[in-house]
């Protein structure tokens, strides 16, 4: 059988889910995905560790980020499939491969759950800063549960108008900052605790030790940050299986996407860090809210503050979609029980999903042992998944069009530039980040979980799974709960 066919036998199994995401929904969809906690509550980690050199790491996160969408979107387009790039891996690579892909990057979202719906619990605390962040996480968790229930047009038209919010927003408080730089810089003088104690200006960048007050080894550190912030552009590349016309969703929303991620990011960081000192961004509560509380607006720090709620909302409502697709995929590659390869009647898989809300249950019990600690806690555990599936999205690429230039095929419609060195690039880049993190006190646990939690992997797949036979559509890919 041709390569070809033998990747259809791998998106016939996956078959049964709904075809109803538009263009339009998917591209919000992969912007949403990506505007989440890693932007508004993460920027303040990596602004303390990196001082303003953060722009750099943004940027060189935003480098790694481009050149990942244009692996994937080749691929995607080449093969539109719920599975994408655990697929991908399983096909181009080996079953071990797609096997490690899916399990690492279902872990790491599921976890990614966990520290969005840990941030929504400390954004809460603005207005009620008695109630236990435990109750937040229970009723939030529980309403967008129930969105991705019902459908995945639901769940499109949700996350749409949550990305609607957030976009409209940070374009806001572009337009705000760029006022109190440009035009007035003064607005922000006399600030209390510190924040804005002094003119805007773009003096700050270097009036608190430098423009590398922690060295190019914090500016590389808070790439890690940077990573997890742009962490669920790669989404896109799922949702492809239940978009009406993919090849024109996949390409439309990556070119759209990466324009305004890196222009969200880098210039609202920006005006950030030309706003208010980096040294009082802090971590405690959003450095977005302490910029409008800077700038005297009144009742601007409180909508910020429900802005940023609903952007890790958002983030947690795509994570939740993504999270269940990748176990679907599993189920139906026969690397999970069966069951959770079935959908209901409104071709949702109802069973993965609700395996899938785990990191909201650890989210919980993190956040009530670890009150004070518990997004660092989150963010560092979670973050070992998406670095690896990251650097695996680029190994395969580098098979895939090897294997795709053999076979004399039709070259798709959309090509990554650059091929071999900027994949080459991109997995390097990767690497190096990953090793990164064993070097830092906040990321240690990356690798110190990471590692072992691939070797399991491995000793179960070659002890488990290995000849576990795949569902097919002989097998009834389709079958309804």
């Amino acid at each position: 059988m041709s390569s070809e066919g033998q990747f259809q036998k791998i998106a016939a199994r996956e078959e049964g889910l709904r075809r109803t995401l538009s263009a339009r929904q998917m591209t919000m969809i992969a912007i949403g995905g990506a505007i989440g906690t890693g932007l508004f509550l993460g920027s303040g980690f990596a602004i303390s560790f990196a001082g303003p050199s953060v722009l750099i790491s943004y940027g060189i996160g935003a480098l790694i980020s481009l050149l990942l969408m244009g692996c994937l979107a080749e691929m995607t387009v080449a093969h539109p499939t719920s599975g994408s790039f655990g697929a991908y891996a399983e096909h181009y690579l080996s079953p071990w491969a797609g096997f490690l892909v899916r399990y690492a990057y279902w872990a790491c979202i599921v976890l990614a759950v966990g520290a969005e719906v840990t941030a929504v619990a400390l954004y809460m605390k603005y207005w009620f800063p008695a109630v236990p962040g435990w109750m937040w996480i229970v009723g939030f968790s529980s309403v967008l549960v129930l969105v991705n229930a019902l459908s995945v047009n639901v769940f499109g038209s949700v996350e749409y108008w949550f990305s609607v919010v957030k976009i409209t927003a940070i374009v806001a408080f572009i337009v705000i900052g760029g006022y109190v730089v440009f035009v007035n810089p003064s607005l922000v003088a006399g600030t209390n605790d510190g924040v804005g104690a002094s003119v805007a200006g773009f003096h700050h960048y270097v009036d608190h030790g430098g423009f590398f007050p922690k060295g190019v080894w914090g500016m590389w550190v808070a790439v890690i940050v940077s990573i997890f912030s742009y962490l669920s552009i790669e989404m896109i590349a799922v949702a492809a299986g239940e978009a009406q016309d993919p090849e024109r969703a996949v390409t439309r929303a990556f070119r759209s996407t990466m324009v305004r991620l890196v222009l969200f990011y880098l210039v609202t960081l920006a005006l950030m860090l030309a706003i208010v000192p980096w040294t009082v961004a802090g971590r405690d509560e959003s450095p977005f809210v302490k910029v409008m509380a800077a700038v005297h607006m009144p009742g601007a720090a409180g909508v910020i503050n429900l802005v940023v709620l609903v952007a890790a909302l958002s983030a947690m409502n795509s994570q939740l979609y993504i999270t269940t697709r990748m176990m679907f995929s599993l189920a139906r590659a026969g690397h999970a029980p069966r069951g959770l390869g079935e959908v209901n009647s409104r071709g949702v898989p109802l069973s993965a999903l609700l395996l899938s809300t785990a990191g909201i249950a650890v989210a919980t019990i993190v956040s009530v042992v670890y009150p004070d600690a518990s997004f660092t806690i989150m963010m560092a555990i979670s973050m070992f998944g998406a670095m690896f599936t990251w650097m695996m999205i680029f190994v395969t690429h580098y098979f895939f069009r090897r294997a795709w230039t053999r076979s004399g095929r039709r070259a798709p419609s959309f090509r990554m530039p650059g091929f071999p060195l900027l994949t080459l690039l991109g997995a390097g880049l990767m690497l190096a980040t990953m090793v990164t993190t064993y070097f830092t006190a906040e990321f240690h646990m990356t690798l110190i979980f990471g590692v072992p939690f691939l070797i399991l992997l491995s000793v179960l797949y070659f002890a488990c799974f290995r000849r576990q036979p795949a569902l097919t559509q002989a097998g009834d890919p389709s079958r309804r709960a």
